[in-house]
């Protein structure tokens, strides 16, 4: 239903530009988070749950968002996961045949507080010169010193350990148990697509806590080892990155995907960097440089490895290059049956470009398994 009279709400950046909007239903709320945008045309709902952007207040650059509802089948976690949502017109109908609900009872089931009538555009050319920072989105629009006061105590992404917030508690099982494969997942912040796309290519998943050793993935005799995706800053993940070395001592095959991918960096001595406002969207150029051609992909971080050590390392090299800002977008480790990429490709609703690297790794553990 569309709202008669509209709740003015705003959204404070930590630099103090404050932009203007009204409540999503009408609703009082407040929420704090690093402010940041996505530029894909669809896909709200996949953006909304997946672990990747736990604690970010997301802008979506689209100015509908809405339309198609929301279905259980788009879903990439167990909950919503950003902290709040900042649109330019919300859509309380929608028209898709097959939504369960609307995208409104969809965002009040998760208790998420969302604001719109934003002018987005002026938002995300501002985060866009400025960076990603951290920002509120708030009703309480005459208490303007009291919510810079609560925002000073917000902390920075950058050091943030964010693996632990959405990490599953104890272990689980995906796809068919007498898969003709097995692979163990560390979850640092896993999608749902990911797991589909390793058990529709034959493989059964084991799916580990952020804190588990490597001695303990091990044990359960996997084929090959992977690491997810996940939200923060990858520096603080020490026992991941502990993994990761063992995993490269005991040379079996070893897969990472975003926040995997930086991970196993660091396992090689490659540190990584807080970007200026990162990439978020589904539409991102990269080329492979084995094959050299280009590729479309979703992307959706905050961080990224440096290139120059990256570059002198003489057991990696660069297979992916984003061609928006020449960041690595993928490594291999050359004496080692491993390799990353920095960007998604499960992507769901798609591009489908990368998806040739699910078929990689597996082959990867057939050279070793047959």
């Amino acid at each position: 239903m569309q709202y008669s009279t509209k709740r003015p709400a705003l959204i404070l950046l930590a630099d103090g530009a404050i932009f203007h909007g009204v409540s999503v239903g009408d609703k009082e709320g407040t929420s704090f988070g690093e402010v940041c945008f996505n530029t894909g045309m669809t896909g709200y709902q996949e953006i909304f749950t997946d672990p990747s952007y736990f604690g970010q207040l997301m802008v979506t650059t689209n100015a509908h968002i809405g339309n198609y509802g929301a279905t259980e089948e788009e879903t990439e976690s167990d909950t919503v996961k950003i902290a709040g949502l900042i649109c330019r017109n919300f859509s309380y109908v929608h028209s898709r045949q097959n939504a369960q609900e609307s995208l409104e009872e969809f965002l009040n089931a998760n208790e998420l507080f969302a604001i719109s009538d934003v002018d987005t555009r002026a938002l995300v050319s501002y985060i866009r010169d400025n960076g990603a920072m951290n920002a509120v989105i708030s009703t309480d629009v005459e208490n303007i010193e009291g919510l810079k006061a609560q925002l000073a105590k917000v902390p920075s992404m950058q050091g943030l350990e964010l693996a632990s917030k959405v990490s599953t508690k104890k272990p689980y099982y995906y796809g068919e148990e007498n898969a003709f494969l097995k692979i163990a997942a560390l979850d640092i912040g896993v999608k749902r697509n990911i797991l589909r796309h390793f058990a529709e290519r034959g493989a059964y998943i084991k799916v580990f806590p952020y804190d588990t050793s490597y001695s303990e993935m091990a044990a359960w005799n996997p084929d090959g080892f992977f690491l997810s995706n996940g939200p923060g800053d990858p520096e603080p993940l020490e026992n991941a990155i502990q993994v990761a070395k063992e995993v490269l001592d005991a040379n079996h095959p070893l897969f990472g995907i975003c926040l995997g991918h930086q991970v196993i960096a660091l396992a090689n001595g490659i540190s990584t960097y807080k970007m200026h406002n990162g990439h978020r969207g589904i539409n991102h150029p990269i080329k492979n440089m084995l094959t050299g051609k280009g590729e479309i992909t979703s992307q959706n971080h905050g961080f990224a490895i440096n290139r120059e050590q990256t570059e002198a390392n003489t057991n990696i090299e660069i297979t992916h290059i984003h061609l928006n800002d020449n960041t690595v977008a993928g490594i291999r480790v050359k004496d080692k049956n491993c390799f990353s990429v920095q960007y998604h490709p499960e992507a769901s609703p798609g591009p489908n470009d990368a998806t040739y690297l699910f078929d990689q790794f597996i082959a990867n553990i057939q050279k070793v398994t047959v």
